[in-house]
C-alpha cells in the first residue's frame, strides 16, 4: 500500500466526498508528539487521507503540525486531505460553537474542515474533560447548538456538519428542526455493537453512518474484548486472518458506511487498508448476529 493507492468514497449528502477508511488521531495511550507526527506521516504514506481528531482528545495541534509538514514536504496537498473535527460537549452554546470550529482550524492550521461533528449530545459544565460525571451533565439545546452548526457550514468554516453518538429518537429531534440536514453520525460500531437499529434510520434519511473503534478500543476505559472473543478467534482462524481484519471486514462489507482505526500504533494502519481483502464469510453471518445479541453493549456517557 502506498500514497497512489485509490481508497473508496461515499458522496454525502452535502456534495462533499468522504475517504471510506479515516484515521481517528485519539492519543489514547499519551504517546508523545513526535510519535504522533511520525505516525500521520507514514499514515499518508499508506494511502490515508482522512483523519478525525476532536477538541477534547488534545491532538488538534499536533495533527495540524504533522499535516503542515507533509504539505510543505510534497507529500500531500490540502484538497487531497478530508479533515475531520469536533465539537466538545462544554461549547453547546449557540454562541460558542463559531467560536469553538475557529479555534480548532487555528490548532490545525486550516482554513477549513471538511467535516465538523457535535461531538456528543450531551451538554457539560465548562471546563468539563471526560468521562464527565453525572454532576457535570446540563439540559441540553441541540436545536440551538445546530444552529450555531449551521451557521458554520454557511460560513464556508466547515464544508459538512454531522453529530456523533446520536440515537435515533435524537437524530428525528434535531431533523425536526434543522435547515441543514446532518451528514454523518459518527458512532461506536463493532461485531459487538452492530447499531443495526440506527442504521437502517439513518439510510432511510440520507445520513452517513461512520464506525469508530471497530476493533472495539481495546486498551479504554469503554473497550471490549472484541479482539479475544472467541467467535472472533474462530472466524480469523478459519479464514487465516487476524482478529482485526476479520472485525473490520463487515464495516467495509456496508456499502454506506466508514471506519476509523483509532490510535497512533503504526501497525494498525496496515490493518485498516488491508483489511478488505477476503471473499464474503459463507456462515458467518449468524455467528455476527450472535455477537450482537449477546454483547449487551452501551456505555453511560457518550462521547
Amino acid at each position: 500500500m502506498n500514497s497512489s493507492t485509490e481508497v473508496p468514497s461515499f458522496k454525502l449528502n452535502s456534495g462533499t466526498l468522504m475517504p471510506a477508511i479515516g484515521l481517528g488521531v485519539a492519543n489514547a495511550d499519551n504517546s508523545p508528539d513526535s510519535k504522533i507526527t511520525a505516525a500521520v506521516l507514514h499514515a499518508i504514506e499508506v494511502g490515508y487521507s482522512h483523519f478525525d481528531t476532536a477538541s477534547i482528545y488534545g491532538t488538534e495541534c499536533v495533527l495540524g503540525d504533522a499535516l503542515f509538514k507533509a504539505i510543505s514536504m510534497g507529500v500531500t496537498s490540502r484538497q487531497d486531505l478530508f479533515i475531520t473535527s469536533k465539537l466538545w460537549s462544554d461549547s453547546h452554546d449557540p454562541e460558542n460553537v463559531v467560536s469553538a470550529l475557529q479555534q480548532t482550524l487555528t490548532n490545525l492550521k486550516l482554513d477549513y474542515l471538511d467535516l465538523y461533528l457535535i461531538h456528543s449530545p450531551m451538554k457539560l459544565k465548562k471546563g468539563t474533560r471526560q468521562p464527565a460525571k453525572a454532576e457535570d451533565v446540563l439540559p441540553s439545546d441541540i436545536k440551538g447548538t445546530w444552529s450555531a452548526m449551521e451557521t458554520c457550514f454557511e460560513r464556508g468554516l466547515a464544508k459538512s456538519i454531522g453529530v456523533s453518538n446520536f440515537t435515533v429518537k435524537e437524530l428525528a429531534q434535531l431533523l425536526a428542526h434543522a435547515r441543514v440536514p446532518p451528514a454523518v453520525n459518527q458512532v461506536e460500531m463493532h461485531p459487538l455493537w452492530q447499531q443495526k437499529k440506527l442504521r437502517k434510520f439513518c439510510n432511510g434519511v440520507g445520513i452517513h453512518v461512520t464506525a469508530w473503534s471497530p476493533l472495539g478500543a481495546p486498551g479504554t476505559y469503554y473497550g471490549t474484548d472484541a479482539l479475544t472473543n472467541p467467535v472472533i478467534k474462530s472466524i480469523s482462524s478459519k479464514h487465516n486472518k487476524s482478529p482485526a481484519q476479520v472485525e473490520m471486514h463487515p464495516v467495509w462489507q456496508q456499502k454506506k458506511l466508514r471506519k476509523f482505526c483509532n490510535g497512533v500504533g503504526i501497525h494498525k494502519f496496515e490493518v485498516g487498508l488491508f483489511g478488505p481483502i477476503f471473499d464474503t464469510f459463507s456462515n458467518e453471518a449468524k455467528e455476527r448476529s450472535y455477537l450482537s445479541s449477546k454483547s449487551g453493549r452501551g456505555i453511560a456517557f457518550r462521547y
